[in-house]
Order: structure tokens, then sequence, then C-alpha cells
């Protein structure tokens, strides 16, 4: 994000204002997390954050779900278990906010879901029973459904997980570009996810 702020000729910062602040989240959470072999690699996407600003809540959301359905199948079980609640959360959410894209977001929670069935119980009883007692939705909290996606890859038992945080960072610049990109439009346009 440092190099983004110098390339958009801002002042020197990790929090340049020329990436939407979830993204730019993101992609602190990414390196940090990636191993020194592996962070040369990211180098590549930084021209694609830039300019990817705004302030549309569907960017927060679309972020949240693909880091919770990047995480969810790899993540240790108590991670799995507050990822599977996120999950549920956004999809929720994104049923208020963007009705029509909501069926794209819809097919990769499922697919996220069905990875970790026991994750998804829990997190269903979990809610139901919240719901009882506090009926009023309660909105996703998106940076720390962030933040523990990213942890839960980078500590995962797994061969690459400096690849699998490599591929979700590049799936959600993808996502913000489409979201964001398109002057005039990006409000109307619906959420377009396909399967990471």
């Amino acid at each position: 994000m440092e190099f983004a702020s110098f390339l958009a000729g801002e002042r020197w910062t990790d929090h340049p204002t020329c990436t939407h602040p979830a993204l730019a989240s993101l992609s602190r959470l990414v390196n940090d997390w990636t191993t020194d072999a592996s962070r040369s690699r990211l180098g590549e996407m930084i021209p694609s954050v830039i300019g990817l600003v705004g302030d549309d809540e569907r960017v927060e959301l679309t972020i949240a779900v693909r880091a919770a359905s990047a995480a969810l199948p790899v993540a240790s079980e108590a991670r799995q278990r507050a990822l599977a609640v996120g999950l549920i959360r956004c999809e929720a959410r994104l049923a208020e906010v963007d009705p029509e894209g909501a069926a794209g977001v819809n097919l990769i929670v499922r697919a996220a879901l069905n990875r970790a069935p026991l994750a998804e119980l829990w997190a269903t009883q979990q809610l139901a029973s919240l719901m009882r007692r506090q009926p009023k939705a309660f909105a996703p909290m998106y940076d720390a459904i962030v933040n523990v996606a990213v942890a839960g890859i980078g500590e995962a038992c797994i061969d690459n997980p400096d690849e699998r945080l490599r591929k979700l960072l590049q799936t959600a610049i993808d996502d913000c570009d489409r979201l964001l990109r398109t002057p005039d439009q990006s409000r109307q346009r619906t959420v377009s996810l396909t399967p990471a």
C-alpha cells in the first residue's frame, strides 16, 4: 500500500486514499501474512489497486465473503465457526443491500459452507439463538471477518498458504474493479461474483 500511495502521487502511507479502505486493509493483511520468499509476487498487483475507491457497502461485503470463503475450508475449527457466522451474516446483508446481486454470493457462500458443514451447523444454531434473544438483525463486522480469514489462511496446515493469500487478494481486486471502475454506473450494478 505504501508503494501504491507513491505511484498515485500521494504522500508515503500504507493507508492511501487511492484505494478503498477495505481493499487496502486486505492488502496489508495479505502482505503481513505472506512469507518473505513470496512477498515479491504481490508487487505485480500494486498498480491494479490504484483508483479503486468509492463508498459502496458491497465492496466491504464482497471482500469479507471472498476472504471468509477462501479461509473456511482450511482454517482451524474455532476460526471456521467465526467465519461461518460471518458468511451467513454477509449473505443476509447482501440480500438487503443488493437483492439482484445476491445470487452469485449465495453460490460462493454455499460452496464454502458445504466444505465445513459442522461450522455451518454451529453458526446456524448460534445465530438462531441470538436472533431469539435480540430479534433486530446485527450488521456483520467486515474487518473482523477479513482479519480472522487471513490469519486462518496464514496459520493453516496446508502446502502453500502464500498462494491462497495471493489468489484471495487478486480475486478481491477483480471484484472491486467490477464494482468501482465503471463511472456513473457503479451504484446501479449488481455484484457479479464467480466462484474463485
